[in-house]
């Protein structure tokens, strides 16, 4: 089967490597032999060995009719939804590694596919390396998913990493993480929480099989975490994470992407570094956890050329993902419940009197405490920070 690719940049050039690297054992596995004919690119390319396969129209991969494959690994949502629409009406199977895409686009773009007798795959869209979505819809289609929880962006679990084991600022480790390449030059998707609620609301949406609209689900980042909270977190025995939680709602899910601090039990806790790793409660099997690199050329491309194998096995049968259009409404995220720490001004007995805590934390700091409150409903915690002048609480963060 021919095989193009959209985007040649880190994934796309990981991609191709693999494909030429394991060409014998994807030839076995696939059942027939994938050969990479096209790369559609703005650059030329020059002296690369690719060179001779550019092409800058993409409409030269739609009107080839001896190519059956395409991958699409540019990034965000234009050209890349009218480029991936065209792949699929023109009969073409598509895999994608896009989660911008595949968030905003992933029910329209499955029922072209469907419509053309074609297989539309994003297994590299949400976990990188990590092959998440096969998980959930191949070998878990026996359970009923109560809860997805997961470490699914590299670069800010890269950096509270660093923060906590070194003591370093915001600032500094956000630098460092851009010189190391594991922060983009804008770097607003990873440091505000966006890419993972891409991430969380694909995954839930494959459960679900409705469509959950990222911009319904709240979001913080961790552009307002410091030193200090590592203090606090270490005092406490806990590490801070970037968590993106899904959790079954009656008929819905409930669903945040926001900073938490976790206990040593929890499975998440000890993930550290660029890695990620999702955690998922069956109903039937229970607890389980998938672990692995997140992002990276080589991780990335080998969940995309594991799709690309998919599709070629199946490509007489095409591969169906049931996502449907209709909207699924989100429990009210009001209505969640946690236990908070909360850095204040307030003295230990004004704390004490406005919020129900559990357990007063002095690291020494002047002219703040921490505490951690009881279980208190978010709308309830909303309320009475409200009534409280500014200046008061100086940050906080959820527990799980």
């Amino acid at each position: 089967m021919n095989v193009a690719i959209m985007g040649y940049g880190t994934i796309g050039s990981g991609v191709a490597e693999v494909l030429s690297t394991n060409s014998s054992l994807i030839e076995k596995r696939a059942g027939q032999k994938l050969v990479l004919t096209k790369v559609l690119d703005l650059r030329d390319f020059e002296g690369d060995p690719i060179a001779p396969l550019v092409v800058h129209d993409y409409q030269e991969i739609a009107s080839d009719p001896s190519i059956g494959m395409v991958v699409e690994t540019m990034g965000g949502v234009e050209p890349a939804y009218t480029f991936v629409k065209a792949m699929l009406q023109a009969g073409k199977h598509v895999t994608t590694s896009n989660k911008a895409l595949v968030a905003d686009k992933g029910a329209e773009l499955i029922a072209i596919a469907r419509e053309h007798n074609v297989s539309f795959l994003f297994e590299a869209s949400v976990g990188g390396g990590i092959p998440i979505i096969r998980t959930l819809l191949s070998a878990l289609t026996g359970d009923e998913i109560e809860e997805i929880t997961g470490i699914i962006n590299g670069t800010t679990n890269y950096m509270m990493t660093k923060m906590a084991s070194e003591g370093c600022d915001f600032d500094t480790v956000l630098k460092e993480a851009q010189d190391n390449g594991y922060a983009e030059a804008d770097p607003t998707a990873d440091i505000e929480g966006y890419d993972a609620t891409r991430k969380i609301a694909i995954l839930t949406s494959l459960v679900a099989q409705a469509q959950v609209d990222f911009e319904d689900i709240p979001v913080e980042g961790i552009t307002n975490i410091s030193s200090h909270d590592f203090e606090y977190a270490r005092r406490l025995d806990r590490a801070i994470k970037l968590l993106a939680i899904s959790k079954r709602s009656g008929d819905t899910f409930s669903v945040r992407v926001a900073p938490f601090l976790l206990s040593e039990e929890h499975p998440l806790y000890a993930v550290h570094g660029v890695m990620n790793a999702v955690y998922v409660v069956g109903n039937m099997l229970g607890e389980s956890m998938y672990y692995g690199s997140g992002a990276g050329s080589l991780p990335t491309a080998s969940a995309v050329v594991g799709d690309m194998v998919d599709m070629a096995r199946n490509s007489a049968n095409p591969l169906d993902i049931r996502w449907n259009a209709e909207k699924l409404a989100l429990a009210d995220p009001d209505s969640q419940v946690y236990q908070n720490f909360i850095r204040t001004s307030l003295s230990e007995v004004r704390a004490r009197e406005i919020f129900p805590t559990q357990q007063v934390v002095d690291c020494g700091i002047p002219g703040e405490i921490g505490i951690v409150t009881e279980p208190i409903r978010e709308h309830d915690y909303l309320e009475i920070v409200g009534r409280l002048s500014g200046g008061e609480v100086l940050g906080r963060i959820r527990l799980a």
